[in-house]
């Protein structure tokens, strides 16, 4: 009863502020990539205890789609991050570039390889990869306390394609991956040609879809299919290193799966046992 008492006086505290609501410890900022001079916005919250604790440095939560997950991700950890029951760390949502119209950024620099059947540009996920390790990681570690051993890689659907690149192309950038109903189905299942470098480090991979994620279910692609076909390549082939775990949502659709992959990934990689 004191719990819901206590939530309850928490959620009216921000409803009844006044004014926009905003994430509690986030800040906004924004970094140009240098190959290309495209602008992108970093959304970053810290962990509770960051300002008290300073001697404590923290893992990293790195989000694609940012203008989504951002808030998934911090609603969804608010809870088990403060109680106890998740290792606190720091989230970062990378957002689309400044300017761009729809879905031309994600289209742009989640995708593996050209589509020339495309009309808006594709196969930019190399350059927003380097744009990611050398500027991104490089602004969070200059300027706030981090493990830079600890990060963690979140990609839904077009952003779980480019996790998946990374994690064949680049394995040891990240310690521990979670990929949602990855969109293995680009440019004619591309991905699965693609050759795997092992990884160095002990990595975790979390691999999860809905189940509903089928053409009988009014969804375009076999959204199941890739991801079953995607966990047999990286158990194939990304060596003993990497420890994955491959999981379907029950009824959750392409739409509904991505909060729940998110937070029984995060849970997997930062839960505490009780």
């Amino acid at each position: 009863m004191k719990f819901f008492t206590l939530l309850t006086c928490l959620l009216f505290s921000f409803a009844s502020a006044g004014g926009a609501f905003k994430i509690p410890r986030s800040e906004v900022v924004e970094l140009t990539e240098k190959t290309t001079g495209q602008v992108y916005p970093l959304f970053i919250k810290t962990p509770r205890s960051y300002k008290s604790n300073k001697g404590k440095h923290y893992p990293v939560i790195y989000l694609t789609d940012a203008p989504y997950t951002f808030q998934v991700a911090s609603g969804t950890t608010r809870f088990p991050m403060n109680s106890g029951k998740m290792e606190e760390a720091i989230i970062v949502g990378i957002a689309y570039s400044k300017g761009s119209r729809g879905a031309a950024s994600r289209i742009r620099d989640y995708t593996i390889s050209e589509a020339k059947t495309w009309k808006l540009k594709t196969g930019n996920a190399a350059i927003h990869a380097t744009f990611i390790r050398e500027q991104v990681f490089s602004y969070i570690e200059k300027n706030y306390r981090v493990s830079s051993s600890k990060r963690t890689f979140v990609g839904n659907s077009l952003g779980g394609l480019f996790g998946a690149f990374i994690l064949f192309n680049y394995p040891d950038m990240f310690s521990d991956y979670i990929f949602g109903s990855p969109s293995v189905w680009f440019n004619n299942n591309d991905l699965l040609s693609f050759d795997v470098k092992k990884a160095a480090n002990k990595t975790r991979v979390y691999l999860a879809v809905g189940s509903l994620e089928k053409p009988e279910f009014g969804e375009r692609e076999d959204m199941v299919a890739g991801a079953k076909s995607l966990s047999n390549k990286i158990a194939r082939q990304s060596g003993d290193k990497v420890e994955l775990k491959f999981k379907t949502v029950e009824d959750a659709s392409h739409a509904t799966a991505f909060p729940t992959i998110l937070i029984q990934g995060l849970d997997w990689i930062y839960g505490k046992q009780q």
